[in-house]
């Protein structure tokens, strides 16, 4: 057990861990992007009728190179987090399957990353016995017929463009991650409680920052939260199969994940 009886319950010395461990390993500042493309799915794709559309990244291999090396950082951030390696090995590695996601899309808004897709629809059976060559043509240009609902695209995007309105700081986005790393919902965690106080830590340390830097600004608060909300719906499978599923194929996100993360020093 990596994580002991007076690591978790460390009192006013624990209150403060997460606080400093953040801040510590994530004081890289936020680089804004001034030449972002414009969102390219309209408003109107949210209707019932878009869900039954797909999309595939316009340059897959350039934004799934993009999105891995923001994967990167994020894994490094976690694994840099004291809080984090104190934990026991099982819980730090069930925290990083159940957060990577959310993280990376967080990771992609703090480092102003954006992204294009096309429209896909899924071609009769007619079609696809008429064109047997439309395999090599997608492995050509990267599209491997993985796209995804429009509308989880749009979600995406969305979340990203709220970030960007919002024009959070970098302490902002650590206490961010904070709360999304330590998630006390998943099950078979060896220090559930602990975990959890970490959490609750992260919502204290946010409220606190934005009281002080904002004046008190209860608006704000309550759009990080918003943005947390979000950002907690968006899945796993649909971000592994929309941004790594060029790169990857048919193979798991978790080889790539466990690869990366235990690349970390």
């Amino acid at each position: 057990m990596a994580c002991s009886a007076s690591c978790q319950c460390s009192g006013a010395r624990g209150q403060k861990s997460i606080l400093y461990s953040i801040l510590r390993t994530d004081d890289q500042p936020t680089q804004r992007s001034l030449g972002r493309q414009r969102f390219d799915i309209p408003p109107e794709r949210a209707c019932s009728c878009g869900s039954n559309k797909t999309a595939v990244l316009r340059a897959p291999l350039v934004t799934s190179k993009a999105t891995s090396a923001v994967l990167f950082k994020t894994l490094r951030f976690v694994k840099n987090v004291p809080c984090f390696r104190q934990l026991p090995a099982k819980d730090q590695l069930q925290l990083v399957r159940n957060s990577w996601a959310p993280l990376l899309v967080l990771g992609m808004a703090q480092d102003a990353l954006d992204f294009e897709t096309v429209e896909t629809s899924e071609p009769s059976m007619l079609q696809k016995i008429l064109t047997n060559c439309q395999n090599k043509q997608e492995i050509s240009t990267g599209h491997n017929g993985q796209g995804v609902s429009l509308v989880d695209v749009q979600g995406i995007k969305m979340f990203l463009s709220k970030c960007w309105g919002l024009n959070i700081s970098t302490k902002e986005y650590a206490y961010l991650k904070g709360v999304i790393l330590f998630n006390p919902d998943i099950a078979e965690l060896q220090s559930q409680r602990y975990i959890l106080s970490l959490q609750l830590e992260a919502h204290k340390a946010l409220h606190e920052y934005v009281k002080m830097i904002y004046q008190g600004d209860s608006v704000r608060f309550a759009k990080l939260y918003i943005a947390i909300s979000m950002l907690q719906s968006i899945n796993a499978q649909i971000v592994a199969r929309l941004f790594f599923g060029s790169v990857i194929g048919k193979a798991s996100i978790d080889d790539l994940l466990l690869e990366m993360f235990y690349y970390q020093k």
